[in-house]
C-alpha cells in the first residue's frame, strides 16, 4: 500500500498504527490465494485457520469490539486479496449475534473455536424473498416442547456450505413484521439443515442456498431474547457494515496503485502515460475519491468506538460511498492498464470483478439512500419540532 499517510489522521491512536503494520505483515505473508471456483473452499478454511492462529481473527470475535480495527483489518486484507478480506469478515460477522446476544454458553462453546480457525461462521438472514426487506423474512420457528422446529430457505449465504454453525434468523410470531423474529445458533450437522444448491460467483467465494425441513433445536439455541432477531440483526449489521467500505477502499487503494505503477513505467509519445494531461486527471480524481471514502469509513467506525449506541446514518453512508466509489475507481484503473486491465488473472481484472458485490450484499445501495433518506428527515423532524417549526421550514 503506497499512501499510508492516513493512519496520522486523529481518528486512529498508536496501537491502531501498531495493528495494521502488524495485519499488513501477514497479509504479505499470505501469498496469492486467489482461488479458482475450483478450490475456494479449501482456500477459504486455509486464510481462516492461519488468521486464527495468527490472532487476527480474535479482533472480530468477543466483547470488545473496535470497529477502527476492524475496518483496518478489511481495508489492509482487502487490498491483498478479496478472499483474504472475505474470511476474516464472515468470521466476525458470522459469530456477531453471539458475540453481542450469546449466552455464556453459547459463546463459551463457540466464540474461542470461531477466534483460533477452528470453526467457521455464517450469518443466515437473505431468502429467496427477502434481502434488505428483513421484516419480510418467511422461514419460521415453531415451538414444540422444549425445542423449535426450523423451516424454510435461506440464500446468499456467504461461508454456506463450509459453515460449522449459522446464526439463522427465522420468525416466532411473537408480533407482526419484524418484530416477531428470533435469532437461533445452528450446527450445521444440525438433521433437516442441507445444502440446497452452491451458487457460483464472478469473484469467487463460499456461497450457498440452505433449507431447513423440520430442522429441530433446543429453545437454548436462541440467541437474544424472543422477537429480538430483528433487534440481533440489525446491531451486528450497524456494526459491520462501516467494514463494508473499508473492504471497498482497499479494492481501491490497489486499483489506485496498479494504475499509478503503469501510468509511471508505461512508455509513449515519447514520454509515459502519467505525462498525458487526461491521464493527470483521472489519477486525481481517483486519488481524491479515495481520500474521501476513506474520511467516511473511519468517521463512521470512531463515532461507533466512540460510544454511539447507534450510527445507522454514519455507517450507510460509509457503505455507499465508499463501494460506488470503488468501482469507479476500479474501473479507471482498468481504462489507464489499457488491454492489461482485463486479462485474467491481472490485479486490476480479479479487482473488477471484486468490488462489484460490494454495492449489493449487506444493504444494496439504493436501500443505504432509503436508509439514509429516513435518517435524515426523522433529525430533521425532531430538530424542527425542538425549535417549533413546521414541514415548510416556517414557525407555526
Amino acid at each position: 500500500m503506497a499512501d499510508r499517510t492516513f493512519l496520522d489522521w486523529p481518528f486512529f491512536e498508536p496501537r491502531h498504527r501498531d495493528f495494521a503494520d502488524g495485519i499488513a505483515a501477514f497479509a504479505d505473508d499470505l501469498g496469492d490465494l486467489a482461488p479458482g471456483h475450483a478450490d475456494v473452499d479449501a482456500s477459504c478454511r486455509e486464510i481462516a485457520r492461519r488468521l486464527g492462529a495468527g490472532g487476527w481473527t480474535a479482533n472480530a470475535v468477543g466483547d470488545a469490539l473496535d470497529v477502527r480495527t476492524l475496518c483496518l483489518a478489511r481495508e489492509i486484507l482487502a487490498y491483498r486479496g478479496g478472499l483474504a478480506d472475505f474470511a476474516f469478515a464472515m468470521q466476525g460477522l458470522g459469530s456477531g449475534p453471539i458475540t453481542l446476544f450469546g449466552t455464556n454458553d453459547q459463546k463459551r462453546d463457540w466464540l474461542p473455536r470461531v477466534a483460533r480457525g477452528e470453526a467457521i461462521a455464517a450469518f443466515a438472514l437473505s431468502e429467496p424473498e427477502a434481502g434488505s426487506d428483513v421484516a419480510a423474512l418467511k422461514t419460521t420457528a415453531t415451538p414444540d416442547g422444549g425445542d423449535f422446529v426450523i423451516a424454510g430457505e435461506k440464500t446468499w449465504i456467504s461461508n454456506g456450505g463450509i459453515a460449522d454453525f449459522y446464526c439463522t434468523f427465522a420468525r416466532t410470531g411473537e408480533a407482526p413484521g419484524a418484530k416477531g423474529l428470533s435469532c437461533f445458533l445452528i450446527p450445521a450437522e444440525t438433521p433437516g439443515l442441507t445444502v440446497a444448491e452452491r451458487i457460483e460467483t464472478s469473484a469467487p467465494h463460499p456461497l450457498a442456498r440452505l433449507r431447513f425441513e423440520d430442522a429441530r433445536v433446543p429453545a437454548s439455541a436462541r440467541i437474544g431474547g424472543a422477537g429480538e432477531g430483528f433487534k440481533v440483526a440489525m446491531s451486528v449489521l450497524d456494526i459491520f457494515r462501516s467494514t463494508v467500505g473499508a473492504a471497498a477502499l482497499g479494492f481501491a487503494r490497489r486499483a489506485l496503485d496498479e494504475a499509478s505503477g503503469r501510468a509511471a513505467t508505461r512508455r509513449l509519445f515519447g514520454g509515459t502515460l502519467g505525462d498525458l494531461q487526461m491521464v493527470q486527471a483521472m489519477l486525481a480524481d481517483m486519488a481524491t475519491a479515495v481520500d474521501a471514502a476513506a474520511l467516511m469509513v473511519y468517521r463512521a467506525a470512531w463515532t461507533k468506538d466512540a460510544g454511539a449506541p447507534r450510527v445507522t446514518r454514519e455507517s450507510a453512508m460509509a457503505k455507499l460511498h465508499a463501494t460506488e466509489t470503488a468501482q469507479r475507481v476500479v474501473d479507471q484503473a482498468v481504462q489507464i492498464m489499457g488491454g492489461h486491465g482485463v486479462v485474467l488473472g491481472n490485479p486490476v481484472e480479479r479487482l473488477y470483478r471484486d468490488v462489484r458485490a460490494l454495492r449489493i450484499y449487506e444493504g444494496a445501495s439504493e436501500v443505504q439512500k432509503v436508509v439514509i433518506a429516513r435518517q435524515h428527515l426523522a433529525a430533521y423532524a425532531e430538530r424542527a419540532n425542538a425549535k417549533g417549526v413546521d414541514g415548510k421550514g416556517e414557525r407555526g
